[in-house]
């Protein structure tokens, strides 16, 4: 527990009162780099955009705020031109196409070599909705509210042991702005990356471990998740499961949660003749 306690200490400075004018900053340079470099170099744009589309059993998050407890799809984006910055938003509904989240993020390259690489980010914005009763001209009714985060600001580092495994560290920093929500939240992960572990034929696993720290204002917990994926060459869907199991926690969650996905991954590169 000692060793529970130095980690809670080293990661969590207190809030900085200038960190929305610093994000926004970072927001507004991190578009004027694309745009100069497309003016500086026009003969050359490229732009890719990849992403993946996921229908689950069960939409849950390793951050509870963000969990719905029911059947979901979510999308995935990476849009992507030859400069360092990437927009990466995510847009998840419930089976009955109402909104459950969207987060739309922004990162950054600080560092890109060819074995080690450091990423900032932020969100903006990051969205979670929920459904409540409202009562309109005397009758009941469902209204879907937005609660929002921010500022968000992430710091990921990693590096490549060999072509199918990376080691990596995420650290995110967010603020609830409804009175319902916590204001200071802190999510700290240690991530292995197996990104090719063959079987029969063509087919292979990808496996994504997760241990990882999260404090939510006054309460904390330590948890074990992992994500693991069955796809085949040459084939566009795969299917997954991920597990969240709570070590020691004071959060208020479930302690062990589970889910499958069905899993479309596309991909296309775009560049100015």
């Amino acid at each position: 527990m000692d060793l529970c306690i130095k980690i809670k200490t080293m990661f969590f400075p207190p809030f900085c009162p200038f960190a929305n004018r610093l994000l926004l900053v970072f927001a507004l340079a991190g578009l004027a780099q694309i745009s100069f470099s497309q003016q500086a170099d026009s003969t050359k744009r490229q732009l890719h955009i990849s992403g993946s589309v996921s229908a689950t059993n069960n939409g849950f998050s390793l951050v509870p705020t963000f969990s719905l407890g029911k059947p979901a799809v979510a999308t995935f984006l990476n849009v992507r031109g030859r400069g360092r910055l990437s927009f990466e938003p995510e847009f998840r509904y419930s089976m009955e196409f109402k909104p459950w989240s969207f987060v739309f993020i922004w990162r950054y390259r600080l560092i890109e070599k060819n074995k080690f690489q450091l990423k900032v980010g932020t969100h903006l914005p990051a969205l979670n909705f929920v459904t409540g009763k409202v009562i309109k001209n005397g009758v009941e009714q469902d209204a879907i509210q937005a609660r929002r985060f921010f500022p968000v600001m992430e710091v990921i580092p990693g590096y490549a042991f060999g072509k199918n495994f990376r080691l990596g560290l995420y650290y995110l920093y967010s603020v609830g702005l409804e009175k319902e929500l916590t204001k200071n939240n802190h999510f700290v992960s240690l991530q292995p990356a197996f990104n090719h572990i063959p079987l029969a034929g063509k087919f292979y696993l990808r496996f994504y471990p997760q241990f990882y720290y999260l404090k939510l204002d006054q309460q904390d917990g330590f948890y074990v998740a992992g994500n693991l994926i069955l796809a085949r060459q040459g084939i566009p869907f795969s299917v997954s499961a991920m597990m969240n199991k709570a070590i020691d926690s004071s959060i208020n969650a479930k302690d062990f949660d589970w889910n499958v996905s069905l899993n479309y991954a596309f991909g296309r590169k775009y560049a100015e003749q």
